[in-house]
Formats: structure tokens, C-alpha cells, sequence
């Protein structure tokens, strides 16, 4: 069933070979959040209760928590862009026409996805020096670089949404912020 709410999601998709790479991207960034989150939990709780009931906590707890704290911080930045969530110095652009916000918005969405590729880049860059110095984690005995995998796959995601979202305004006729966001505000809401 489709909404009548004109921010819906639902109304917003993206259809042929794109909507699917778009959903595709979605539920790659979802399973990886909810994941790291539930994992990032359990560990923690596990570890709690060992620590005080056992009075003896897991020795690699705290590998597997930074692990997934990076796993859930570059996941999250597609997410966030995914969402149209990122943080946005918009009082110009608010002020423009349309028309220039539209050209702006692709603009901003071409740098930003390139930016992130080059990030991705220099980020596996970053991975082949740290793989070729040989260092492991201490309690997990596994290779330094495995923790920084998630960088360039979060990187290269960010870069595709943002990708996406220019290709979006470019042949829709509204302003997206990202591919499912309506460029707004949502002051209706908050009104007394």
C-alpha cells in the first residue's frame, strides 16, 4: 500500500538497474549495522556478566568491540547518506531558486560521491601498508589490517549513495538529498 505522505519512502524508489543496485546497497548497509549493533551488545553484556558473576571477563572483548566499532562507524556513514542525515550548511542554498539548488544539490552530490572513491582509495592505500607491516591484534592473534576492511567498503557505499542521489535529481523533477529524501524541512510538525 502506498502512502499519502509525500516524504514516504516508497513514493521515492528508484526503478530499473538503479533501484535495484539502490536496494541492493540498502540491505547490505542495514544487515551490516544491525549486526555490528547486536554483536557490539551481546559482547558487551557477555562480557559484564563474566567479569561479575565468573570473575573472569573475555580476553578479546575489547578487540572485538573496537572491531565493530569501526565496522558500524563506516556502515553508518552510507546509512546516514542513504537517510539524507549527514550535517549541511544549507543557508545560502536555502535562499536560491530551485532551479540553482537543483544544479547545486547535483553538484554537491558528484564532489562528494568522488571525494569518497578518492577516500576509499587512500583507504585501501592505508590497508596495504598496515597488511605489509605484519602487526596482529595481540588478543585475537589476527592481522591489524582485517579491522580496517570496513573502511573502504563504507567509503565505497557512501560513494555510490551520494553517486545515486545526483543521478536521481538529474532525471526527477524534485530535489532529493539523498535517493529516498525530499530536500525540505519538516517544520509542519513542530507547529503549536
Amino acid at each position: 500500500m502506498k502512502s499519502d505522505d509525500p516524504n514516504s519512502t516508497d513514493q521515492h524508489q528508484m526503478n530499473g538497474f538503479l533501484g535495484v543496485l539502490d536496494t541492493a546497497v540498502s540491505r547490505v548497509e542495514s544487515f551490516m549495522l544491525a549486526f555490528g549493533v547486536l554483536l557490539m551488545a551481546a559482547n558487551t553484556v557477555i562480557n559484564v556478566v563474566g567479569r561479575f558473576v565468573f570473575q573472569h571477563s573475555l580476553f578479546f572483548s575489547e578487540e572485538l568491540n573496537r572491531i565493530l566499532i569501526i565496522l558500524i562507524t563506516f556502515a553508518g556513514i552510507s546509512y546516514a547518506a542513504r537517510q539524507g542525515r549527514h550535517i549541511r550548511m544549507s543557508a545560502i542554498f536555502d535562499m536560491m531558486p530551485a532551479r540553482i539548488r537543483k544544479v547545486m544539490m547535483i553538484l554537491i552530490a558528484c564532489v562528494t560521491s568522488l571525494a569518497m572513491f578518492a577516500l576509499c582509495i587512500f583507504a585501501i592505500r592505508y590497508i596495504t601498508s598496515v597488511a605489509a607491516s605484519g602487526r596482529v591484534l595481540p588478543a585475537l592473534a589476527i592481522p591489524v589490517f582485517w579491522i580496517f576492511l570496513w573502511v573502504p567498503v563504507g567509503f565505497f557505499m557512501t560513494g555510490v549513495q551520494y553517486a545515486l542521489t545526483a543521478v536521481k535529481n538529474i532525471f526527477d523533477k524534485d530535489i532529493y538529498l539523498s535517493t529516498q529524501v525530499l530536500e525540505g524541512y519538516e517544520d509542519d510538525e513542530f507547529e503549536v
